[in-house]
């Protein structure tokens, strides 16, 4: 099954079990951080690298970003988390979690790591469990420190031209804390994603 153009039906299916997903996201981190967490709208898109490139752009427009990103696979769907922290969210990190001493490059290192894995973690279990997969990811790989995007894509040596995307935007209320996590399938998991969804459409 190939997908050209991502109908509103798939979308909004999409948007759905994402929206469940980041509920269950958010809570994890509202709980570790004892604090409110703005819950995002999942957007949904099926996006070329280009286009991919210049949504990214767009997000690290306020400065210099560090990001993460994590590969995830199972059921013949693959695709891989992007994390990106604005950098001026490390020292209200740094409150939240009652870290008293030195922000170092490895504090910050640890902070983001923490988060990835709880934001990644929580996000793909709660999709998994929608469409009754089990997904296996690997290992967090750090793209960077106090980057800016445009050093951060020309890093990444990705192998596709298209991909479903799925942008969570997470804030913490009164903090200056926002970070940004992307979902991104490949264009060969679309099939297997949309039989997976079918049920819901034909509801």
């Amino acid at each position: 099954m190939t997908i050209d153009i991502l109908s509103e039906d798939l979308r909004d299916c999409f948007q759905e079990i994402s929206n469940i997903a980041v509920g269950r996201a958010a809570n994890l981190l509202a709980q570790l951080l004892d604090t409110f967490v703005i819950m995002p709208i999942p957007t949904v898109n099926l996006l070329e690298r280009s286009e991919l490139s210049m949504a990214l752009t767009a997000i690290g427009e306020t400065g210099s970003v560090s990001a993460v990103c994590q590969g995830f696979t199972g059921s013949k769907i693959a695709g891989e988390a992007l994390l990106i922290f604005n950098d001026a969210s490390f020292t209200d990190m740094a409150e939240l979690t009652h870290f008293k001493g030195e922000i170092t490059a490895q504090i910050e290192l640890e902070l983001l790591m923490d988060i990835a894995n709880i934001l990644i973690g929580a996000c793909l279990n709660g999709l998994a469990e929608q469409i009754d997969v089990n997904f296996s990811q690997g290992q967090p790989n750090l793209l960077g420190q106090h980057i800016n995007i445009e050093d951060m894509l020309s890093q990444q040596d990705a192998q596709w031209k298209r991909a479903l995307t799925i942008e969570l935007p997470y804030k913490l209320e009164g903090r200056n804390v926002d970070c940004d996590l992307l979902l991104l399938f490949t264009e060969d998991s679309l099939g297997v994603l949309a039989d997976k969804l079918s049920y819901m459409l034909e509801d």
